[in-house]
């Protein structure tokens, strides 16, 4: 399953989105509210091309900042807003950077929304070879497991500091994937696409 965050970008999601219609794939796109606000066509377009939109955040800042009563109060506005913008319903929710405790992965659920980890990371949020990013993309290499990837990069604007952004073709990265995946007669799917006929697995994920 294939799962981007840090969108929208303008520069990188357009990219993302290109490679996927090329090889008939669907993903589920993690949005920033901080973001989304700043792009909301590009949002559209995400939405328009069939993929699904899941919360990533308000902003990009770590959730365990906060108390469980501010995650709630935070997470709930920000999935009614982003709701709004797409016109639909949002059913998932990936904490940034992963980081979530108990108190807080239970605020979240009483927002009506389920809490997304990643069993594989495509490493593109660091400054590493494309080589180095689809072999960790294809390590393990079973169908069902969900993979992290990024449309976007977050930035000061969106509460995080983590360094300038490596410079790359993020649709590029796709394609490798995507076509390293079809080798292996498997399809990147979003998270709803693969719930069709697969089931959901719930594991606790609890990083400080």
């Amino acid at each position: 399953m294939l799962t981007y965050d840090d969108g929208p970008d303008p520069g990188g999601t357009e990219q993302v989105l290109a490679a996927l219609a090329d090889h008939g794939a669907t993903a589920t796109f993690f949005a920033l509210l901080s973001r989304a606000r700043r792009h909301p066509q590009l949002l559209a377009e995400v939405v328009a091309a069939g993929h699904e939109i899941g919360l990533h955040g308000v902003d990009h800042r770590r959730l365990t900042g906060f108390t469980p009563t501010e995650v709630q109060r935070r997470t709930r506005d920000a999935k009614a807003e982003l709701e709004d913008l797409i016109g639909r319903g949002i059913r998932w929710f990936r904490p940034p950077y992963g980081k979530q405790t108990f108190g807080i992965w239970r605020a979240i659920n009483r927002c009506g929304l389920v809490s997304v980890s990643w069993g594989r990371d495509m490493l593109d949020w660091q400054d590493v070879p494309q080589t180095q990013r689809v072999a960790a993309a294809l390590k393990g290499g079973l169908p069902g497991t969900i993979v992290l990837a990024h449309d976007g990069f977050a930035g000061p604007d969106d509460g995080a500091d983590d360094g300038p952004p490596p410079v790359f073709d993020r649709g590029e990265l796709a394609r490798l994937v995507l076509e390293a995946y079809g080798e292996q007669g498997l399809v990147g799917r979003s998270l709803a696409d693969a719930l069709i006929e697969g089931k959901q697995v719930r594991r606790p994920w609890f990083k400080h």
